[in-house]
C-alpha cells in the first residue's frame, strides 16, 4: 500500500515535531491488511511545498507485508520530481522466473475439426425438442440440454493443449 497519505507526523518525519491524531487510524488500518511501515533507504522529503505558506514535508509512505520477500529496497528519487511536488518511491519487486503451465481446450480456425464441430452444434440444436415448452421448468430442461450440447460437442471436437512459457504467443 503505498501513496500521499497527507499525514505528518514525527513517526516518518523528523523534522515535524508533533503526533498526528490520524496515525491510529493509519497504523490500524495497515495492521488489518498485515502491512508495516517500510522506510525507504534513503530517508527524505517526499513532498516539496508550491508556495510559502506550506512547508516541505514526508507524506507519501509505503507499508508492505514484512513476510513477502517479494520486495527488495525502497528508494527516494527527488532528482525525478519536476514537474509533480512529489518526489517519486521506487520500490524494487523481484519476480521469480516461474514455469507458467496452463491446459486449454481449442479448436483451430478454418480447420476440419471446426467444420465438424459447428455441423454437430447445428444438427444437434435442430434435433432439440422444443416444442413443449409451456412452463418455466420446462423451458430450463431446454436450456440446460442446450448448454449439454454446446459443452459435450466442444469437447468432442476441442484438442487439449498446454501453454508454457516456452509456447509462441501468438
Amino acid at each position: 500500500m503505498t501513496g500521499n497519505f497527507n499525514i505528518r507526523d514525527n513517526d516518518w518525519d523528523p523534522n515535524y515535531p508533533h503526533h498526528s491524531i490520524h496515525i491510529d487510524d493509519l497504523v490500524t488500518l495497515a495492521e488489518s491488511l498485515g502491512l508495516e511501515l517500510f522506510p525507504p533507504i534513503n530517508p527524505g522529503l517526499t513532498r516539496f511545498a508550491d508556495n510559502l505558506h506550506d512547508s516541505n514535508s514526508v507524506i507519501d509512505l509505503v507499508f508492505i507485508n514484512p513476510n513477502n520477500s517479494g520486495f527488495g529496497q525502497h528508494t527516494l528519487h527527488p532528482d525525478l520530481c519536476k514537474p509533480s511536488d512529489h518526489v517519486p518511491l521506487i520500490i524494487e519487486v523481484g519476480i521469480e522466473e516461474a514455469n507458467i503451465d496452463n491446459v486449454i481446450w481449442s479448436i483451430c480456425k478454418d480447420s476440419e475439426e471446426e467444420e465438424n464441430f459447428i455441423k454437430a452444434i447445428t444438427n444437434n440444436i435442430l434435433a432439440l425438442d422444443t416444442m413443449d415448452i409451456m412452463s418455466k421448468e420446462a423451458l430450463e430442461t431446454v436450456v440446460q440440454h442446450l448448454a449439454n450440447i454446446f459443452n459435450d460437442t466442444w469437447y468432442s471436437h476441442a484438442k487439449r493443449k498446454r501453454i508454457t512459457k516456452y509456447s509462441k504467443e501468438w
